[in-house]
């Protein structure tokens, strides 16, 4: 539960960070989105969210979009890499370990499978704005050993599009007093709209 209303209220959490550890803050962001892409058992951390409520934080100079954003770009960019190498290295012999099931979903990877199957390189990018899919994607990638080079491109226009956008609109309309005044309707709204995709396929099936 505790990860759940972190997840709903990443504003209020990410208000106590700050005043808790300053500028070590920017680590646990890193840590945060790193994870959320990087590590196949982390798909449950914000990421939508968190990037908007970090654009909208910059914008009222509680947090220096200069380091931020850098950062975090990086850090998404690194996580996707290192969830691919994890998955092109090891991903067969984890899928077959049964200490591994209570965390990856054998019906997540499977659904990853065919989303990929019928988007191919551009699912690296398009997965970025999709949670679930966007911790399994590359590790699948990795798994169906895809051109190292073809990743890597691809990984960096979905990391950069997905991190300035969601930045990007939280620091630009972070200041509109609307939005500002009902912040916890608008992350419900974007993780809302993020799932999405993925209710209509549960629907569509």
């Amino acid at each position: 539960m505790e990860i759940l209303d972190f997840i709903l209220h990443v504003d209020k959490y990410l208000q106590i960070l700050i005043n808790q550890y300053g500028g070590f803050v920017y680590f646990i962001l890193f840590f945060i989105i790193f994870a959320e892409t990087g590590f196949v058992i982390t798909p449950f951390l914000p990421g939508d969210s968190l990037l908007f409520i970090v654009g909208t934080f910059s914008s009222l100079n509680l947090l220096d979009i200069k380091i931020v954003y850098p950062l975090l770009l990086i850090s998404a960019i690194l996580g996707n890499v290192v969830n691919f190498f994890i998955g092109y290295h090891f991903g067969e012999k984890i899928l077959r370990n049964g200490k591994f099931k209570k965390f990856i979903k054998e019906k997540h990877i499977k659904e990853t499978e065919m989303f990929f199957q019928k988007h191919g390189g551009k699912a690296v990018i398009i997965s970025r704005f999709l949670p679930i899919f966007r911790t399994f994607v590359p590790f699948v990638a990795g798994i169906g050993k895809m051109d190292i080079h073809l990743f890597m491109i691809y990984n960096f226009v979905g990391g950069f599009t997905w991190i300035t956008f969601f930045i990007f609109l939280g620091y630009f309309t972070g200041n509109i007093p609307f939005i500002k005044e009902n912040i916890t309707h608008f992350i419900y709204a974007i993780i809302l709209v993020s799932l999405i995709p993925v209710v209509l396929k549960a629907i569509k099936r």
